[in-house]
């Protein structure tokens, strides 16, 4: 009989094999460099030590709690402390972190919270309104953990009215843990680490799981993709709610980097943070460059270093890369979704091209790019025959991706993750063309999702709401090219014969229903044009959309 000579004897076992999992980074921070600076929110300064012991602290409280491997942990706050120590404190228990967007209705956060079978809610206290009205929807007993906010101190007398939640201060819930007692490694790195949801291309969003494994690795791409040193000086423009941004949490403890969080997004606070701070790197939607470049002289403030950003969403006009690069800022474009951990493709720049008119180098660096280091495989393809496209950037296919950074699936959803693994690939919806030096580009979205600002809005949550109104018998909504947030909505309605609904009473109906950002733009009143199956033609509308 013949035997590998390989396998015989030579096993896994504990001396030469653990599962891979971004927690271990945390440890190793504190081990080497515990009296750095790891977290700057607002006048509140931590170590990677102190950090470190109270991760450890929060997995011990939640242990405590028998909250642990399959429990759900939800986390409602901005960019700040609390948001960057939930991404270590809770997987460490074992459980599950649900970062959830704070930019939601409420009926929205209330389905998450239900759909996700959280346990215990992490809530800053500048969105305790908003949590309150939340879980008067929600029918589960759920722990509220409340911390202080600038200006807003911790008060959890505000759930007492709400029967099936217990609240307590989040500084309290700390302290009743043990930093000594050993946090949980995972089993398996394919246990999940973190649960995200997406808007997808139905109302109710939908939830992508991670796995250890894969935030490990995502971690580590970013670090060796973006060419980032150790210890950088991280600036949090990014939400990190946002695929837990882009897995940079992990990142940044993995390379002892500093996170410097700010709660106001904006021109002043961006210029403020990177001149006091000497901020190295930031991540951030189109948006947040327009912020930077038409920033007038009173939100300014001057610094004598370059500053590098990552970018995602639509491809940045040549004409904004130009003024960023003006002001100091070098950009790189990457391009991926929820369902693939954030950044998975990176448009990795050759030197050959720096001697490219600025144009074309924009044109080189507005494409989406290349394989991130940890993924495997990147293709365009056509989802039917699932073949190659040809390599000339001019036959259109459907990106999809394989490998270790796309995610488990999604969350009691069987249906919907066949649907979108068929054929052993991740299907991502989005449309592009191949290169011959093997570039992917970007041209379409099947999916008629609205990205906003860096923000998924689906466009069926919004014609639903629209159809709610008693005036409005028809309606559709399409993406319209915007120039501060990239793309907004445009919703297209048919009303009824006496109606005299107005462009504004539109809007101001929609932003009742559901959040702000979702709510249109733009109202245009007229007949819908159709297929002769009765299929409203969305083309057409996209192309009426540009000259509104």
């Amino acid at each position: 009989m013949i035997t590998n000579i390989y396998e015989e004897g030579l096993g896994k076992c504990e001396a030469n094999h653990s599962s891979l999992t971004p927690l271990g980074f945390l440890s190793r921070a504190a081990d080497v460099y515990p009296n750095l600076l790891a977290v700057i929110d607002g006048d509140t300064r931590k170590t990677w030590s102190e950090v470190s012991r109270r991760c450890k602290k929060m997995a011990s409280a939640l242990k405590k709690l028998h909250i642990g491997k399959g429990d759900t942990v939800a986390c409602l706050a901005p960019n700040s402390l609390l948001s960057y120590e939930a991404h270590f404190g809770v997987p460490m228990s074992g459980a599950v972190l649900n970062a959830i967007n704070t930019r939601l209705d409420a009926p929205t956060i209330a389905f998450i919270l239900e759909h996700g079978e959280a346990q215990v809610l992490l809530v800053d206290a500048e969105l305790s309104s908003l949590a309150v009205e939340a879980l008067s929807l929600v029918d589960r007993e759920i722990l509220i953990v409340e911390v202080d906010a600038p200006e807003v101190e911790s008060n959890v007398t505000r759930f007492s009215k709400l029967s099936h939640v217990n609240a307590m201060n989040y500084d309290a819930f700390i302290e009743s843990g043990d930093e000594f007692e050993p946090w949980h490694w995972p089993d398996d790195e394919w246990d999940a680490i973190s649960l995200n949801y997406t808007s997808g291309t139905t109302g109710n969003p939908k939830g992508v799981v991670y796995h250890h494994r894969g935030a490990y690795l995502n971690a580590m791409s970013n670090i060796v993709g973006w060419q980032m040193p150790h210890h950088p000086v991280y600036l949090w423009t990014l939400p990190m709610f946002h695929c837990n941004g882009w897995c940079f949490p992990w990142t940044l403890a993995a390379i002892a980097g500093t996170s410097v969080c700010i709660r106001q997004v904006n021109s002043t606070t961006i210029y403020q943070s990177i001149a006091e701070h000497r901020v190295s790197h930031f991540c951030g939607a189109p948006i947040i460059m327009n912020m930077i470049i038409n920033a007038d002289a009173s939100e300014r403030q001057e610094f004598d270093h370059h500053v590098k950003m990552m970018t995602a969403a639509a491809p940045p006009p040549a004409s904004v890369l130009a003024s960023m690069e003006e002001e100091g800022f070098d950009v790189t474009h990457v391009y991926g979704l929820t369902e693939t951990y954030g950044p998975a493709v990176i448009c990795s720049w050759n030197e050959q091209w720096d001697e490219l008119k600025s144009d074309e180098k924009a044109a080189k660096k507005s494409r989406q790019g290349v394989r991130y280091h940890a993924l495997e495989r990147l293709d365009v393809m056509d989802p039917q025959t699932m073949s190659s496209v040809q390599r000339t950037g001019e036959q259109m296919g459907e990106s999809m991706f394989g490998g270790n950074i796309v995610m488990k699936g999604y969350l009691k959803n069987p249906e919907a993750t066949r649907e979108a693994f068929a054929g052993g690939w991740f299907h991502s919806g989005d449309l592009g063309v191949m290169h011959d030096d093997n570039y992917m580009e970007l041209k379409d979205r099947s999916k008629d999702i609205i990205i906003s600002g860096g923000e998924n809005i689906s466009s069926i949550e919004v014609e639903n709401c629209l159809y709610g109104h008693p005036q409005i018998i028809e309606a559709a909504v399409v993406a319209k090219p915007h120039e501060k947030w990239g793309e907004t909505p445009c919703a297209f309605v048919a009303v009824t014969s006496d109606s005299g609904l107005t462009e504004a009473q539109v809007i101001d109906y929609c932003r009742g229903k559901i959040a702000h950002f979702k709510a249109p733009r733009n109202v245009i009143f007229g007949e819908l044009p159709k297929t002769s199956t009765g299929k409203i033609q969305k083309f057409k509308l996209r192309e009426k959309a540009l000259g509104v």
